[in-house]
């Protein structure tokens, strides 16, 4: 599985944006659907995550309520919508897959990942 990310870029605080995750290749042997970030100076986190048949998904604390994972199966895409953003945000942002047979959110259990997208929360 091959996936490539993209839609980040620099915002202003209380902005929006919207990441995509192109994926190919083995598409259909993936389960889980996940974005992680990685903050300026810190180690990679978990964001949030997507079961593969729907039904099922999970954000970190701080991205509930603000962050939606969605997928449109025809375009092979996943996005991460980013809403109500603030600077402690700012992160690389990278979408992975797992093909672990149950639903999960540790990055460890990820075995595609896509390059990051910089995203840039201003205040």
């Amino acid at each position: 599985v091959q996936l490539q990310a993209s839609g980040g870029g620099l915002v202003q605080t209380g902005d929006s944006l919207r990441l995509s995750c192109a994926a190919s290749g083995r598409t259909l042997s993936v389960r889980t659907w996940g974005w992680f970030r990685q903050p300026p100076g810190k180690e990679r986190e978990f964001v949030g995550a997507l079961w593969w048949a729907g039904g099922r998904d999970e954000y970190t604390e701080s991205a509930k309520g603000r962050f939606a994972i969605s997928r449109d199966n025809a375009k092979n895409t996943v996005y991460l919508q980013l809403n109500s953003l603030k600077s402690e945000d700012t992160a690389v942002y990278y979408c992975a897959a797992s093909t672990v047979g149950v639903f999960t959110t540790i990055p460890e259990r990820f075995r595609y990942w896509g390059r990051g997208t910089q995203v840039t929360v201003s205040s």
